[in-house]
């Protein structure tokens, strides 16, 4: 029995793996603990709460657990969470077929007898009611929830996704059109608009994920899409430069906690080990929509003329129009949680009363902290600021600050470097499209390899080898490849198409948090890297550097390279870690072990019974 929340989960392969299922290992019987219907609070400190007292309503009986012996030799034995897979496991997968009628119940913390009822959910958690420590399920219906789950859940998160990207990404398009000639504005000016849009969102992502913790993300996404929608439509009557910095930091403001508060609510429907590759599709889907959009754009950028307007108002308008549609809609689809999908248009709800078992079941048993707060509860000052200054997740705050940086001027210029080298603006408008789409099947395989190779670290190196001789022969060569449009284009169709880490860094930071509110304050921290890199990097192309950028690419392989040390240092430091907590942990006895736990309710990733993820 492994005592340890990061080793509760197993290496379930979930629908989108596209690996073979493996045998079930047997597990060795030992005691459990069962629920009864009848349960009190087996501790008032909960080591995975920090429930504000107002969330549990008068006259509600506060739950309990009863020990019991249970046989658990039915259970599958989780896999060693300091096991990578090796090169030829990635290629041949697992031995044989899974039995799917077999039980795929994972063997867990709530397991142990003498320690579980420090990992029980607080008697706060909206789900409490479906939790069961007994609870057992087949990989048939495992998976059929997960297939569920992603269509009713999931696919819907993907759509407004879309919403989002179609009107922070259709800029470019809007370039290609004459934008900056229309307005009588300069490249400098764009980049400063660029940085009033990423100004917006970084104002916005703590404020909006504490918003979004107390209402629920339910009710609080859509509210943000409709914002974003007005203040993306306004551009259609921008004139000038104020009203073009106006509408791009309007737009981030109200952008701003979107993807945190979508990452925390997916994270109440999934295990950790289904997480990476659901948020590489949730990055495949932004590159899809600047696809989608570069078709949209050419063909509405022939609205040129019409009403006397340029292409781009109409583009902006007709976009926003998209994305306004999406968030009304939102209203009706979200729901609170697993447990609570009733709505007046569907009173049956999403899920049986079978399917939310084994949602909030699977969910607990993998990550038991996420059962330390109500969905509706609001991260307090004195959480946030326990967040705010948890250094464990620095290592990866840093990398992402640093980890596009490389190939962010590039990206942002591609329309400008197109139309440069003569190409006309519906060409720049469809080559965009290859490069899109060859970074979208990257980001997806990568991720992959993260959570097959169970290493980040070292696969973040490998993406930036990817990209740091394309940089060298950008720098060297760049005179020479202003006067070969199509080699130009190649180097730039291969430079951008590199194997992003984003999906991977945000399910690393949700890992490592190991505390409902540190995984919603790390995802917003996480995502203002992200901006003040767009920040750092919008600067590094520079008027005066034109047109080959000379400068500004030596800065980038600088940029490169200290990414890659980055990454190893973060490979280091967590290992350190973690021997560190090893061997305190392993040195006490049960009885030790059972105070520590009773007395670690606020600890979060600093218990030393957890384990970086590396």
């Amino acid at each position: 029995m492994q005592g340890l929340f990061h080793g509760a989960g197993s290496d379930d392969k979930d629908d989108f793996s596209l690996v073979h299922e493996g045998d079930v290992d047997k597990a060795q019987p030992i005691t459990t603990m069962a629920a009864s219907s009848d349960i009190t609070s087996p501790s008032d400190s909960h080591p995975s709460s920090e429930r504000d007292p107002s969330i549990e309503k008068k006259g509600d009986a506060v739950p309990k657990y009863e020990v019991t012996v249970t046989d658990t030799s039915d259970l599958v034995e989780p896999e060693d969470p300091d096991q990578s897979h090796g090169f030829l496991q990635l290629l041949k997968g697992t031995k044989g077929r899974r039995d799917l009628d077999a039980i795929a119940t994972v063997r867990s913390v709530f397991d142990d007898p003498a320690l579980a009822r420090y990992y029980y959910p607080h008697p706060g958690y909206e789900n409490l009611h479906q939790f069961d420590p007994s609870e057992r399920w087949t990989y048939r219906e495992e998976r059929s929830v997960r297939r569920k789950t992603d269509w009713r859940i999931f696919v819907w998160i993907l759509v407004m996704f879309f919403g989002l990207n179609i009107d922070r990404g259709n800029l470019g398009n809007a370039v290609a059109d004459n934008l900056l000639g229309d307005l009588h504005i300069n490249t400098n000016d764009y980049n400063n608009a660029q940085n009033m849009y990423r100004v917006g969102f970084l104002i916005a992502e703590i404020p909006s994920q504490m918003i979004g913790k107390w209402l629920g993300p339910d009710r609080w996404i859509p509210v943000q899409i409709i914002l974003w929608s007005l203040a993306s439509g306004g551009q259609f009557f921008m004139h000038n430069r104020a009203g073009f910095f106006a509408c791009r930091f309007f737009i981030g403001l109200f952008m701003g906690g979107f993807i945190p508060d979508s990452i925390l609510y997916l994270s109440y429907f999934y295990k950790k080990s289904e997480m990476p590759i659901r948020l590489a599709l949730f990055w495949f889907v932004d590159s899809m929509s600047g696809v989608i959009a570069s078709f949209i754009a050419y063909g509405v950028l022939h609205m040129r003329g019409v009403a006397g307007r340029e292409g781009w108002r109409w583009l902006f308008l007709i976009e926003a129009l998209i994305s306004f549609v999406i968030g009304l809609c939102s209203f009706l689809f979200l729901i609170p949680g697993p447990t609570q999908t009733k709505t007046w248009w569907n009173p049956k709800g999403y899920f049986t009363e079978r399917e939310e078992k084994i949602i909030v079941n699977r969910v607990l048993r993998d990550d038991p902290s996420k059962g330390g707060m109500h969905n509706r509860e609001p991260i307090t000052l004195p959480m946030l600021w326990r967040s705010l200054k948890d250094y464990d997740l620095w290592p990866v705050y840093i990398i992402g600050m640093i980890f596009e940086i490389p190939t962010a001027p590039p990206k942002t210029y591609l329309t400008l470097s197109l139309k440069a080298i003569k190409f006309s603006t519906f060409q720049v408008t469809l080559l965009t499209i290859p490069v899109t789409v060859f970074a979208s099947i990257n980001l997806l395989w990568i991720t992959y390899l993260t959570e097959r190779f169970r290493d980040i670290s070292i696969i973040g190196v490998l993406s930036q080898l990817w990209t740091l001789p394309l940089l060298i022969v950008q720098y060297k060569m760049g005179e020479s490849l202003s006067h070969n449009h199509w080699g130009q284009y190649a180097l730039s169709f291969i430079l951008l198409g590199w194997p992003s880490m984003h999906a991977a860094h945000v399910s690393w930071c949700s890992r490592l948090s190991n505390a409902v509110r540190t995984r919603a304050v790390s995802a917003a921290l996480y995502n203002i890297t992200i901006q003040l890199s767009g920040i750092a990097s919008s600067n590094i192309y520079r008027e005066d550097d034109k047109p080959l950028y000379h400068r500004g690419n030596s800065q980038l392989i600088a940029i490169n390279v200290a990414t890659i040390a980055a990454y190893g240092l973060a490979k280091v430091y967590y290992a350190w870690r973690n021997k560190q907590k090893r061997t305190q942990w392993d040195a006490m006895s049960g009885d030790e072990k059972a105070r520590y736990l009773e007395n670690s309710g606020k600890l979060g990733n600093k218990r030393l019974d957890f384990r970086f993820d590396s």
